[in-house]
């Protein structure tokens, strides 16, 4: 059963990690707890989500408690190169590069660190195929963000389709006893792809970490496949018209 990833640099990474953004101020200590106590042991954050102290606090406390020990944590924040030769971080990644963009790196001369992981949105709405296949060509590890298609998104408009409310994710999810929430990670899972659900309800923190006991049909992943219409939730338009915006490419 695959519980980990394998990044370039040798370290292995927690398939399912707990995600942290908009985990407000008084929650997110608690989820991280929440989700140390249920075995996660990846814990995904980034200092532009302003509650990495919280999250610091939390994993502080379970080891201190002695639940976990530091060397069991996989913990991601957004670094650069320096602080690999500083040795503070073992391993470096990109998020919502393109396949260009990857290619400019990796022909980059001189360069001292190949990207160990592409962070992206991705779901049964924006499945990524191309991408995927492409990063793991080049031994560059993939996680999967808004897995569940963010349905907290403030930004979400009324007409806009919804992962967890899917009639054939609930099918899916009916016939192995599951939820669908528990579908939509399994997915990635066997595609050998990380993925972090975020969440603040500890219950649905523990049950978002039991995928390790259930196999979706080849079936049930072509049929999951199937759903793809190129659908983000995150269109970071704010972004749009910076000369290196990722987006706007095909994969």
């Amino acid at each position: 059963m695959t519980t980990s990833v394998s990044l370039g640099t040798g370290a292995s990474m927690p398939i399912v990690g707990l995600g942290t953004w908009r985990a407000s101020e008084g929650q997110v200590g608690q989820a991280v707890r929440a989700a140390i106590l249920s075995g996660y042991r990846h814990i995904d954050g980034a200092f532009v989500y302003q509650n990495e102290a919280e999250v610091g606090a939390g994993l502080k406390a379970m080891m201190q408690q002695g639940v976990v020990k530091r060397e069991e944590l996989f913990i991601v924040s957004k670094a650069m190169e320096e602080l690999v030769d500083c040795g503070l971080v073992k391993a470096i990644g990109v998020s919502n590069f393109n396949q260009q963009q990857i290619e400019a790196i990796l022909n980059k001369p001189g360069l001292k660190y190949k990207p160990a992981n592409n962070q992206i949105e991705c779901h049964p709405y924006l499945t990524q195929e191309k991408l995927i296949s492409y990063c793991h060509s080049k031994g560059i590890s993939v996680t999967a963000y808004s897995p569940l298609g963010s349905p907290d998104r403030p930004w979400a408009k009324p007409d806009e389709p919804s992962l967890l409310e899917d009639p054939k994710i609930k099918a899916i999810a009916s016939k192995h006893s599951k939820t669908s929430a528990q579908v939509l990670i399994r997915f990635h899972v066997q595609r050998n792809v990380a993925v972090i659900p975020k969440s603040s309800n500890p219950q649905r923190i523990k049950e978002n970490f039991q995928v390790f006991d259930f196999e979706l049909s080849a079936e049930d992943m072509k049929t999951i496949l199937s759903f793809n219409r190129n659908f983000r939730g995150f269109k970071m338009e704010w972004a749009s018209q910076h000369k290196d915006f990722p987006l706007n490419a095909e994969c």
